[in-house]
């Protein structure tokens, strides 16, 4: 990786790279979707994978590939962690649907490596051509481990050179050095030769976000970019995020399901910006949005572009473009390794801290989104005391009914995890239209749903029991509950990171011999990707790589899951802030948390005698809080307001 001064040569057996330089997507006629894919949910059937996975392994063993291995990620070309039904491909070649994962395909067995919140859903869906590869688990090695140790030596391992980056090619190809392995860039996506009835491309309307929204006109925030240009000495920065891309140019789209991205390049020079987008999806009110201060040239022709932008630089030997460490090996070959700097993207610090008027879009939205929490828990409470029979996704949709009665509603901001019993145990769990399971009173129920606003994006987590719990259950959630007060109620210096702070969240939990596999709080967009870096709270050690800062937002969600009877998780979106303290040991400053999301915490699931005086007074104060800012929006609802005064009145 090059982090500082001129780019090193990165040096890998490149199959053929030249169709890349002029990269063209798919035509939207060219697929239609085929309701045989799959289904989202955890619950889904597994599919019959031994055809599509034949159909590979002929393709792998053509002597215009001969590769003995092919990696399959779950990312597509802008390393989006959510995707379009187009670039679901490792879903497809596995039927594995879970958000994070990567297949490793040989020619003899199949591999689908993935983390602690998708092992239960991996173990359902994948059918026997699969061996599941629970990273995390002692002993189990990632999938690049696995490439370099667990392969003969002289193999070949083939890639999309779009769907890796090119920091994580250069690191890949070194460990693959000592049995004289190699990486090898395909020039056509396997999967996607084999795939039928692939969808087409989406290629929405895009539309502009009014600075009233935003806080700050587009126009600014290129010019603070070109500022790290010029003052980094470089040619300009490459940027391949669709986040980023929306972020930066304030605008909007709905390309893939629940973020509101569209499928675009852009690239900024210190005097020039340009985007690179499908005409179709430019209106008149975007251009004019836009003005003269950028360019529009059509996406397909980003690649072409890079290759002469390469051709210029090579010529002048000082020049260089950032690129950032997110940004694929296609890119990087099509500019020249001489040519580029890779670092973190600078728009993406940039985009992590919130300015004042995102960060009252976030309090205001969320008070809204309150409300419709409000209603939707009390009707489901009513319900099941009538004995009305409803099953996940049935509720599911009655919560995104009331949802989308509010002010500003533009959409849900992931699929929402209604779940269940035993299913509140699969992390990431998705209710399948048909056939999902009947919400029962006497069970416990999980709920992690989320909305977007043109003012914010939510995310919340309740676990509710409308029964009667038992020991075990009220002991977990207290435990749970305990860590959630502990990050709310978090204090710390200037300079700390979430890996340092997650460990307060798990200590009431791990003092029961309770934990959970899943991280305790990430990064949340302003109406933008509900999932932000490049911070959060949790054990992944790229989180130790950026500190807290005030004006970030980030979920604080610590959970414990019982497998096949219950899960339970509290989340709430907070906003880093800074705090006045007695001292200021060091002259650091201290920072602390201003939570946002307003909703009742379940108070039937807490065993009181748990609780410390502190954490009593939390509760009683958050919920007071809750019940002043959400009851005014209910004043109209007799009915709501009272479970509401219910529900937040003091232990």
């Amino acid at each position: 990786m090059w982090l500082t001064g001129p780019a090193q040569p990165f040096r890998v057996l490149s199959r053929v790279l030249s169709p890349y330089l002029s990269y063209r997507p798919p035509p939207p006629s060219r697929r239609v979707y085929s309701s045989l894919f799959y289904s989202t949910a955890a619950t889904a059937m597994t599919v019959d994978t031994t055809s599509r996975l034949n159909a590979l392994r002929e393709l792998m063993k053509k002597p215009e590939n001969n590769v003995t291995a092919y990696v399959v990620p779950s990312e597509d070309q802008h390393a989006s962690e959510y995707i379009a039904e187009c670039d679901e491909r490792r879903a497809y070649i596995s039927g594995f649907t879970g958000s994070a994962g990567t297949a490793v395909v040989t020619l003899k067995g199949a591999f689908l490596f993935t983390d602690g919140r998708y092992f239960l859903q991996a173990e359902k869906q994948l059918d026997n051509n699969w061996t599941l590869m629970k990273q995390g688990i002692p002993d189990v090695p990632t999938w690049q481990e696995f490439l370099s140790k667990n392969l003969d030596s002289h193999s070949l391992i083939g890639m999309d050179p779009t769907l890796i980056t090119a920091a994580d090619a250069e690191s890949l190809q070194t460990s693959l050095k000592p049995k004289q392995s190699h990486l090898v860039s395909l020039s056509e996506n396997l999967v996607d030769a084999i795939w039928e009835n692939r969808p087409a491309r989406t290629a929405n309307e895009i539309v502009p976000l009014d600075v009233k929204f935003s806080g700050e006109a587009h126009t600014v925030k290129i010019t603070r970019l070109q500022e790290v240009l010029k003052k980094k000495n470089l040619e300009a920065i490459v940027v391949a995020m669709l986040d980023e891309i929306a972020w930066l140019f304030n605008l909007r789209g709905t390309d893939i399901a629940y973020n509101p991205v569209f499928f675009a390049y852009a690239v900024v020079s210190q005097s020039s910006a340009i985007l690179f987008v499908k005409s179709e999806q430019i209106t008149d009110s975007v251009r004019k949005h836009l003005g003269d201060t950028v360019e529009i040239k059509p996406y397909d022709e980003f690649f072409t572009y890079l290759q002469g932008l390469g051709a210029k630089l090579e010529l002048s030997k000082n020049a260089q473009v950032l690129i950032g460490d997110k940004t694929n090996l296609a890119i990087a070959e099509a500019i020249g390794h001489d040519s580029i700097v890779i670092v973190q993207s600078p728009i993406a610090d940039f985009k992590s801290i919130k300015n004042p008027t995102e960060i009252e879009g976030f309090r205001q939205s969320h008070i809204r989104d309150g409300a419709a929490l409000a209603r939707y828990f009390a009707w489901l409470e009513k319900k099941l005391n009538e004995g009305v029979e409803m099953t996940e996704y049935q509720v599911a949709e009655q919560l995104e009914k009331y949802r989308s009665e509010g002010d500003l509603f533009r959409g849900l901001s992931f699929d929402t995890i209604s779940a269940t019993g035993p299913n509140g145990a699969v992390i990431h769990y998705s209710p399948d239209p048909v056939g999902s399971a009947i919400v029962k009173k006497d069970q416990m129920y999980l709920c992690d749903s989320g909305a977007q606003y043109s003012d914010g994006t939510t995310d919340v987590t309740r676990t509710w029991h409308f029964g009667t719990p038992t020991d075990e259950e009220k002991r977990a959630f207290t435990r749970v509950l305990q860590g959630h007060i502990a990050i709310d109620t978090a204090i710390f210096p200037n300079g700390t990171t979430g890996y340092i702070i997650d460990s307060w969240a798990r200590r009431p939990l791990w003092e029961d011999g309770l934990d959970y596999r899943h991280g305790t709080g990430h990064g949340v967009g302003h109406f933008l990707n509900v999932h932000e870096g490049p911070h959060g709270i949790g054990v992944r050690i790229a989180y130790n790589n950026t500190a807290l800062k005030a004006g970030m937002t980030v979920s604080n969600e610590p959970g414990y899951y019982a497998d096949g009877r219950f899960g339970i998780r509290i989340e709430n979106v907070v906003v880093v802030k800074e705090v006045q303290t007695p001292n200021n040991f060091g002259e650091k400053g201290y920072l602390g948390f201003e939570r946002v999301t307003m909703c009742p915490i379940h108070k039937n699931l807490i065993e009181e005698s748990l609780l410390s005086p502190k954490e009593r007074q939390w509760v009683d104060e958050y919920h007071k809080e809750v019940f002043d800012k959400v009851s005014p929006l209910l004043k109209n609802d007799e009915k709501v307001l009272g479970w509401l005064e219910r529900e937040t009145s003091p232990l």
